[in-house]
């Protein structure tokens, strides 16, 4: 059976001018002027067909047909806010689903989640590996993705956009002249690469393994500068792409993002 399309913002204000039974006390709790209150209660009688309040010598008063549905409507209300807290219940889950490359999960991302569960023992998480997954497929909080800014999303910026050449540690002479390439950082224009990979992750992989050296984002390396597995050969120096931690809009209001958000963005300003 087809619907009808119920006035909700007129019956709320109803409600309101029902329960105050004054238009200005109304007005006051739904911070609206009094004339725009008597505007929606007139529009609303024209589409009920029947007159709600009528003025007497001793103010405002409902009618019977006023009166006959009040009960009704404000159990209606009662249901629309648990239906809606029903809708924000994941709000205070402590279960995540994110998606983020593969190498800056095992780089970045895992310890960091680490750390975060100290302080949030009930917390869960489910990782994928596609970072560019639909979100509503996926059925993700949030992802973190290697790009230029946010594109149609939420986001925020984990980290300045900063690139730095790096080569393993223990990395020979040879391997100290020898180039990694990936789509994600153009070489030199004399370089010639004696490996070509296809991300991030299998250059950094290669890098640390000896093969040569590499561009890779600061923030993906950075850890492993700081512990000596690589050594930063030219930089860090400005770059186009960061890390962003991207989400639809809704997901940033929820309690449970704003809480993983604040502790990972923390971490990176650290």
């Amino acid at each position: 059976m087809k619907r009808t399309l119920l006035p909700l913002n007129a019956l709320r204000v109803f409600d309101a001018a029902a329960r105050h039974v004054s238009f200005t006390r109304a007005a006051d709790e739904l911070a609206v002027t009094p004339a725009a209150v008597g505007q929606q209660i007139r529009a609303l009688e024209d589409v009920l067909g029947v007159v709600l309040f009528r003025r007497t010598s001793k103010g405002l008063e409902l009618t019977d047909e006023g009166l006959a549905g009040l009960d009704s409507l404000r159990e209606g209300f009662i249901k629309f806010e648990e239906s809606v807290q029903a809708m924000q219940a994941g709000q205070a889950s402590d279960r995540y689903t994110i998606a983020a490359p593969r190498e800056f999960y095992g780089m970045w991302l895992a310890p960091r989640l680490a750390a975060f569960r100290k302080g949030n023992p009930g917390a869960r998480f489910t990782f994928h590996a596609d970072e560019d997954a639909d979100f509503t497929e996926a059925n993700l909080d949030c992802a973190i993705r290697l790009v230029e800014g946010p594109g149609d999303f939420e986001g925020i910026q984990l980290a300045p956009a900063r690139k730095v050449i790096v080569a393993a540690s223990d990395a020979g002479p040879d391997a100290l002249e020898d180039w990694i390439e990936w789509p994600g950082a153009a070489l030199p224009e004399d370089a010639k690469p004696v490996l070509q990979v296809g991300n991030a992750g299998q250059a950094l992989t290669s890098a640390l393994a000896g093969l040569g050296r590499a561009i890779l984002p600061f923030l993906l390396v950075e850890d492993a500068l700081a512990d000596g597995r690589l050594v930063a050969l030219e930089g860090p120096s400005e770059g186009r792409r960061s890390y962003w931690l991207v989400a639809p809009r809704p997901q940033w209001r929820q309690a449970k993002m704003r809480a993983l958000v604040a502790a990972l963005s923390g971490e990176a300003a650290a």
